[in-house]
């Protein structure tokens, strides 16, 4: 496939995972290669002056009215985390050390995490419960913490992250069809039209 589009992402972002569950039908319609760039919202937020729209009360009650609306416009399940923010900076490197190290594992893993963040409402800011799911999914809790914890991986996602920044990502989920830059899950169809 010639056509990619790069899908900059956290996974403690509500709007991301919905585009995420959209993502793999489009590009398989429009026969692109989905390339999934990790990167760490916390940093892209400081770096750029922008938070999340939780933290204004009346964005925050629209945000989550509308997040349900596309979830079921998208006919998938979405349940708002009830430990919502997370900080996703040890499951962000353990994603990237995946990627990096067992690509061929890497989208059962991130299914597996989206699917406790924002359809079991789990508290994957407790490492007991990361462990928990990542057993449950037949990975090696021990072995991934090994992984977010190297350094090389820790590099490559906070490079990847600065790359976002200096292209002009200021938060998830973006995606980019060449240097065209797409903000939010409610962006999809100027995606697919620019995949077309």
């Amino acid at each position: 496939m010639s056509k990619t589009l790069e899908f900059f992402f956290d996974l403690g972002s509500p709007a991301t995972y919905l585009a995420y569950t959209q993502l793999p039908a489009l590009c398989t319609d429009t026969a692109t290669q989905l390339v999934y760039q990790p990167m760490l919202l916390g940093a892209v937020f400081k770096a750029t002056g922008n938070a999340s729209p939780i933290t204004v009360p009346a964005k925050g009650r629209y945000m989550l009215d509308d997040l349900a609306r596309y979830a079921k416009r998208y006919n998938v399940s979405l349940k708002f985390n009830p430990h919502f923010p997370i900080n996703t900076l040890v499951l962000m490197r353990a994603i990237t050390g995946i990627q990096m190290r067992h690509p061929q594992h890497f989208q059962t893993f991130i299914d597996c995490l989206f699917r406790a963040l924002w359809v079991e409402g789990q508290h994957l800011g407790d490492p007991a419960v990361v462990a928990r799911v990542l057993t449950e999914h037949g990975f090696d809790a021990e072995e991934v913490l090994a992984l977010a914890n190297d350094e090389e991986v820790k590099a490559t996602l906070k490079n990847k992250t600065e790359q976002a920044i200096q292209r002009g990502v200021f938060g998830a989920p973006s995606m980019f069809v060449g240097n065209q830059l797409f903000f939010g899950q409610d962006r999809l169809e100027f995606v697919r039209e620019a995949l077309s």
